[in-house]
């Protein structure tokens, strides 16, 4: 018995209902944004950028798309079907065993693509940005006081970020994930065992950062208010090393874990991309440290680190967020690579990598094309939206 098929077109109007509340959702936020577009700032004048709409449009779906896998998601990412005929089944198949249509077919083992792509949107809209943000704060942290304080801190640490960079971004990330080096070994304390290795070690350095940062922000923001700078200060240091012993030493009691695959990723891509914002923080200050309100800032009697984060930092925010919008997109296409390698999540991780390279080997076949084409053309649009959206933000911050 040959199982049957939806037309073409069925296929095209399913796909768009499934979606139904992504669409709601990037209604309102659209309408929201229009009306109160005047308080937006760049982000408002948005509107006036037909380019960047489109990413922004793009991106806001993939966003909700995340948000709302589970109810949009027809399976689970890791059910199968145990009809016969059902394996590498073309766009548009029925499971007459479940009832189910698979839109976008099904993969080798049976599981439904389109299932599988929309939750994949979640791994990737969680690691792509939360690694891009520790990114920032080590990047941020470092480059403000080399353009700053210049100098032998300034020569030391772009001669360290130089060095990062000229090496082979991909042999390095690599080498990170490769099961020899990311195996942790056991340290005995006593109470408990510590485990250890070098993605460990990188992550437990990079994941330092943002507690030391807005630490940091509070100091200079708040050093004439004790009781409010020892509030704030002792939450962010209580509940950073809470959320810390949870990421990178996986330990039960704190609220977020990282699986050991997800730790690695995170250390490489962090590792790679904390040199390029480094860079970029530090040109921006170098050229925002000449300006008049800095030097008036300097006349006052401010310290550094105030001038720092608080005159020159929210000054550099616009080529700031272009530049996140971008390297967002970069790391997309990095968890991409490493996943089509076999050096990202686990194998049967939805994520859209993982996918093009479950499907890879059938492709040679023109009905199995789907099964690395659907998340291929899912992580095109992504980066697509995120580069327009970056291209609409550059061409309305380039008018202030």
């Amino acid at each position: 018995m040959e199982n049957e098929y939806i037309s073409t077109f069925e296929i095209f109007t399913t796909s768009i209902i499934r979606f139904w509340p992504t669409w709601s959702a990037i209604a309102v936020v659209l309408i929201g944004g229009w009306i109160t577009r005047s308080k937006l700032g760049l982000f408002g004048r948005l509107f006036d950028s037909p380019v960047g709409m489109t990413g922004l449009i793009i991106v806001l779906f993939w966003i909700f798309t995340a948000i709302f896998a589970d109810i949009i998601a027809v399976m689970p990412s890791d059910a199968a079907s145990f009809t016969p005929g059902i394996k590498k089944g073309g766009p548009g198949i029925i499971d007459a065993g479940n009832n189910i249509i698979m839109i976008w077919g099904a993969d080798n083992l049976a599981r439904d693509i389109f299932s599988r792509v929309v939750w994949g949107s979640q791994i990737v809209l969680i690691i792509a940005p939360a690694a891009t943000a520790v990114a920032y704060m080590v990047g941020i942290t470092l480059g403000l006081p080399a353009g700053y304080f210049g100098g032998r801190i300034d020569t030391v640490l772009s001669f360290l970020a130089n060095l990062i960079l000229a090496f082979p971004v991909i042999l390095l990330f690599y080498l990170l994930v490769t099961p020899e080096i990311r195996q942790p070994v056991y340290y005995d304390l006593g109470l408990f065992s510590l485990p250890w290795s070098i993605p460990i070690g990188l992550a437990g350095f990079f994941f330092l950062f943002p507690i030391i940062f807005l630490c940091t922000l509070w100091l200079t923001r708040f050093d004439h208010a004790p009781k409010k700078l020892a509030m704030y200060i002792g939450a962010t240091v209580i509940i950073g090393l809470w959320i810390y012993a949870g990421l990178v030493f996986g330990a039960d009691f704190a609220p977020f874990n990282l699986e050991p695959n997800e730790l690695n990723v995170f250390a490489a891509v962090v590792l790679g991309s904390s040199p390029g914002v480094f860079r970029i923080v530090r040109g921006l200050t170098l050229d925002i440290g000449t300006r008049d309100y800095v030097a008036a800032a300097q006349t006052r009697g401010e310290r550094p680190w105030y001038i720092m984060l608080w005159e020159i930092l929210p000054n550099a925010r616009g080529p700031l967020i272009v530049d996140g919008c971008l390297r967002i997109g970069y790391t997309t296409i990095l968890l991409g690579t490493l996943g089509f390698f076999g050096l990202g999540l686990s194998p049967e991780s939805p994520d859209w990598g993982s996918m093009i390279n479950h499907g890879r080997p059938f492709v040679r076949v023109a009905s199995s094309i789907h099964l690395s084409l659907i998340p291929a053309l899912a992580l095109m649009t992504l980066v697509l939206g995120l580069n327009l959206l970056a291209d609409g933000l550059r061409e309305e911050s380039l008018r202030d």
